[in-house]
């Protein structure tokens, strides 16, 4: 037995010489620029279960805070495949870049915020008030909608420009009396400002897609790893509908907000 084990060994050594061992092949490398945001959920979750790597991709995750500033990071060479909403999309597209819609992987309506003291009920009491937003992205289509569905024009309010991070800051030094956008900005306003803040109901004026885009030289050049990171997006899916509490404590973890907070607002997002 044991001279059967050595010339298996020393067989296994000059095969592993001349290069015809079976090796462990080498995963994928992809880079993600991703909305570190509850839109992004099914591939926080696909990244933190493993499903990347079960399909044989090394994913890097870089975090930003809009989807704008994902997509640009793609156009720019930055990263391979960005989270990002129909707004950003549509503007590249528009403008000439040769991207590639390839799949959604969340809608959720956005929301407004708004300064207590500003009294506003409705989004007509808006006329005449300081109204932050985030140009080029899914939050100005929003803002405008909201607008036009109250009888306002841009004219009938002072439309100020902020990343979402920074319109909790703006708020409670009253710099401005409202805010639109998206989770977990609304959330973070709510328990940093408590009942200095009030959310107006606004449900049904504009619901956010968040898509999976990339160039379409990565399509062309790189398809199987496009379609394995799809395949495991579509195992995060599934695996999020059979799994809420987890998911609800995954994706909560990763964008920094309790998970009760989180819980709360869960089934504003429809991942699909």
């Amino acid at each position: 037995m044991l001279t059967f084990q050595r010339r298996l060994l020393s067989a296994v050594l000059c095969l592993t010489a001349l290069g015809l061992c079976p090796t462990v092949m080498a995963q994928e490398k992809l880079t993600l620029a991703q909305n570190q945001s509850p839109i992004s959920g099914v591939a926080i979750v696909a990244k933190q279960k493993k499903f990347f790597e079960k399909h044989g991709l090394d994913v890097t995750v870089a975090n930003f805070t809009t989807g704008k500033q994902c997509l640009d990071t793609v156009v720019g060479g930055g990263a391979d495949i960005a989270t990002t909403a129909e707004a950003p999309t549509t503007a590249a597209a528009m403008s000439g870049q040769k991207i590639a819609f390839l799949a959604r992987i969340n809608h959720s309506d956005l929301k407004t915020l708004t300064a207590a003291s500003a009294g506003i009920k409705s989004a007509q009491d808006l006329k005449g008030k300081r109204l932050a937003y985030t140009a080029g992205t899914g939050g100005e289509v929003y803002t405008l909608a909201l607008l036009k569905k109250a009888g306002l024009g841009k004219d009938d309010v002072q439309l100020i420009n902020l990343r979402p991070q920074d319109m909790v800051n703006a708020m409670a030094s009253g710099s401005i009396d409202a805010y639109n956008t998206w989770e977990p900005h609304i959330t973070n306003g709510k328990k940093t400002l408590g009942a200095k803040v009030a959310e107006i109901d606004t449900r049904g004026v504009y619901a956010e897609t968040f898509n999976i885009v990339v160039m379409q030289d990565l399509l062309t050049k790189r398809r199987p790893a496009v379609q394995s990171f799809l395949k495991a997006l579509i195992e995060a899916e599934e695996w999020i509908k059979a799994n809420r509490e987890e998911s609800i404590g995954i994706i909560a973890d990763f964008v920094a907000m309790k998970r009760e907070d989180f819980a709360a607002v869960y089934d504003n997002f429809v991942y699909d």
